[in-house]
């Protein structure tokens, strides 16, 4: 399928049932036409703020990217002026955010798109949010249960929030206790169809689409922040292609948080709409902080394949990853029988899983395509562990003698790096580590 141009014809928004359409078009010799759905929860007696508008107006671009996949055409013209921070994170969104896809299916053209905008527009007048609750994203994994722990101790009274909550999800929200809002995401059905009949297809940066989603329920709901879970290690990419960082995580990076915090304030006028609490630890370090909570020990899950499964009885595949660089960076923090029975089996003891561990290492193979730690996370944790179980002799074997002098405990476990934090939520931070 051949496409000259992705336009985006308009959006409409239903507030009395939380709907909004939004409308896109792959235009060439064959047009195709889409139309996505977004279900907000609407708040009893609220009117619809202006400053809800205008981040839908960012969010129907941004989510454009499922469909600008199908066919990858040359041009993508953005509907509305927008603030040139604006521009920025729309282009960002579909070069570095597609980076991946632009990797698997050798489309070297994505990664120096420039989305066009038909104007440059002023900045919104400033609306200061910065005192309302937090609304803190959850996604079952132990970074957001970090998150909403840290925030409850400081008594701010977290808002739990999530995009498509699953049964994981849900759980993870039941045993917090906490009161949590949630919005559905419905992707039109003629994309599933394409994608059968052999349609372009691969990774987009879904944390910039939630993110936004996000962004608009506490605005409409009259909550403070948006508050992530993002740590310092989702900036790391996963390679180098045609001179380009390819990172999975590109839309977790702080990069990226920071280009959608810009477009967001100038845009939409909110003070401070966005940030990763966690944006300095590495996952080693947030999952020493995790260790301290058991009553998630039951509902926990970081595992992709998990969530598509739509069985809460199924929480980890085992055989991912995912579940691995979790149950390597856990293990250091906390006895091999808690952590066995929140994995329901023991991966150090299966020599299947030793080629697996190894691409976590940086053994043989890149960085896998997952959200997963630095290598250098990896060979600290293994480390920190001095038992003799299989896979772990095996690892230890297989390490080569200088990995070990590059790989810094101090450094790994030592908060760092550039984050949005702000200072109010800073000391809170510090005051949990």
């Amino acid at each position: 399928m051949q496409f000259d141009v992705m336009r985006f014809p308009s959006y409409a928004f239903d507030p009395q049932t939380g709907v909004a359409t939004f409308d896109y078009v792959l235009d060439g010799p064959e047009p195709l036409d889409f139309t996505e759905t977004i279900t907000f929860p609407v708040p009893a007696g609220r009117p619809v703020p202006d400053t809800f508008y205008r981040v839908l107006d960012l969010l129907h671009v941004v989510a454009g990217v499922s469909y600008y996949k199908v066919g990858a055409p040359p041009r993508v013209v953005a509907p509305v002026a927008v603030p040139a921070a604006a521009g920025s994170l729309f282009t960002a969104v579909y070069t570095h955010g597609l980076a991946e896809y632009a990797y698997r299916n050798q489309l070297a053209h994505v990664l120096d798109l420039t989305v066009e905008v038909p104007g440059v527009s002023g900045p919104a007048e400033p609306f200061d949010n910065a005192q309302g609750r937090p609304l803190s994203a959850v996604g079952g994994g132990k970074d957001s249960i970090v998150t909403l722990e840290i925030l409850r101790s400081a008594g701010l009274d977290p808002v739990p929030f999530s995009v498509n909550p699953n049964p994981v999800i849900k759980a993870v929200n039941a045993a917090s206790g906490l009161g949590a809002l949630a919005a559905r995401r419905q992707l039109d059905p003629r994309l599933f169809e394409l994608n059968k009949a052999g349609a372009l297809n691969g990774h987009i940066p879904v944390t910039a689409i939630n993110s936004l989603i996000a962004i608009a329920t506490a605005a409409w709901h009259g909550l403070g922040p948006v508050v992530m879970s993002n740590e310092r290690s989702a900036s790391d990419p996963n390679l180098i292609w045609n001179g380009h960082e390819i990172n999975h995580q590109w839309s977790k990076g702080v990069v990226a948080e920071g280009l959608l915090r810009a477009a967001v304030t100038a845009h939409a006028g909110l003070t401070e709409p966005y940030f990763s609490l966690l944006r300095s630890l590495s996952e080693l370090h947030i999952a020493q902080l995790f260790a301290r909570h058991t009553a998630y020990d039951d509902v926990v899950t970081s595992c992709n394949k998990a969530f598509k499964l739509h069985d809460p009885t199924v929480r980890w595949c085992g055989d991912c990853p995912k579940c691995r660089f979790v149950f390597l960076a856990m293990a250091p923090a906390m006895d091999r029988a808690r952590l066995t029975h929140i994995f329901g089996h023991d991966l150090f003891a299966d020599p299947a899983q030793v080629p697996g561990f190894l691409e976590l290492l940086g053994i043989d193979a890149h960085k896998p395509f997952e959200c997963v730690g630095e290598v250098e996370e990896s060979l600290v944790a293994l480390a920190m562990l001095d038992d003799d179980a299989p896979v772990l002799v095996a690892l230890r074997a297989a390490v080569p003698p200088q990995a070990w002098t590059e790989a810094s405990r101090e450094t790994v476990l030592a908060p760092g790096g550039e984050t949005y934090v702000p200072e109010a939520y800073a000391k809170i931070l510090d005051a949990a580590l």
